[in-house]
């Protein structure tokens, strides 16, 4: 049984978190919380939340036990790019890319 979680839309550039979701991939849920609990930075507060997420989900949609689930999968994908405008040298003007992502987690139950 596998339980999931998304946070779409996220205002981080997926560069940034992907190293994160890096650190947690295949880890038991516990684990991997705390990985992230003493990672500093945004990106982890922000995969943080969706692992959170996804073993709510896990707990009460499917009445798993919170103690035998890892991260079978956690997926960061790009999300819309949002271009702005800056002022460049000699009066051009200067493309800023506000980039965001989209995070995806999944747990599984460990084979006993």
């Amino acid at each position: 049984m596998e339980a999931k979680a998304v946070a779409k839309y996220v205002r981080m550039s997926p560069i940034k978190l992907k190293p994160v979701a890096d650190l947690v991939r295949g880890k038991d849920l516990t684990e991997a919380l705390t990985i992230l609990k003493f990672t500093p930075g945004k990106g982890a507060v922000l995969v943080e939340k969706v692992v959170e997420s996804a073993a709510a989900n896990a707990e009460n949609n499917f009445d798993l036990d919170r103690d035998n689930l890892f991260v079978k999968e956690i997926k960061i994908n790009q999300g819309p790019t949002m271009k702005r405008w800056r002022a460049g040298s000699q009066g051009r003007a200067s493309m800023i890319l506000k980039r965001s992502s989209h995070i995806d987690v999944t747990l599984a139950e460990k084979e006993a």
